[in-house]
């Protein structure tokens, strides 16, 4: 049995049938090799102590009150650390409580920007408000709501050893 186009039997590539034969096959090492060749030497070097603490540090810091800061190594954070208002929060699902009373500071601050006029501090808090309730939907959505009290787990009691005889019956 031959292909559609081309001569070569459909059997000289394997158990499956190609409408058109492979044209090439490139190794792995060939092209791991060529990337290799394009990228600068130095992205090839061992880090100094300083550089691995720096990129180590990096993920010690993006350890919040509220979660944990997603934002890629060696990247601003382009929020300026409001981060209730950012996408890359991770909010901690411990931390729900803390992220309800910061829903309901926001609510309060609203109430008293608009009761005194401060008409551009409401639309900020507006922004905040609806991050804090995102981050709150985003733990219950994970948790499937509130966590539920199981209580300890007690020992049960032994239960008698069935006799073969009695278990047939």
């Amino acid at each position: 049995m031959t292909s559609r186009r081309g001569s070569a039997p459909a059997e000289a590539f394997g158990q499956f049938q190609y409408p058109t034969p492979p044209l090439a096959v490139y190794p792995t090492e060939t092209i791991e090799a060529r990337r290799r060749t394009l990228r600068p030497a130095e992205e090839y070097r061992t880090p100094t102590d300083a550089e691995w603490e720096d990129f180590l540090g990096h993920f010690e810091r993006r350890k919040l009150s509220v979660g944990t800061c997603a934002r890629a190594y060696g990247t601003a954070c382009i929020h300026e650390h409001a981060c209730v208002r950012c996408s890359l929060l991770r909010p901690d699902p411990a931390q729900r409580g803390r992220l309800v009373e910061i829903r309901d500071n926001l609510l309060d601050r609203i109430t008293e920007a608009e009761r005194e006029g401060w008409l551009g501090e409401i639309e900020g808090l507006r922004v905040s408000l609806a991050g804090a309730e995102s981050k709150i939907d985003q733990i219950d959505a994970a948790s499937g709501g509130m966590p539920i009290n199981l209580g300890m787990p007690r020992k049960a009691p032994a239960q008698p050893a069935r006799q073969e005889g009695a278990a047939r019956r």
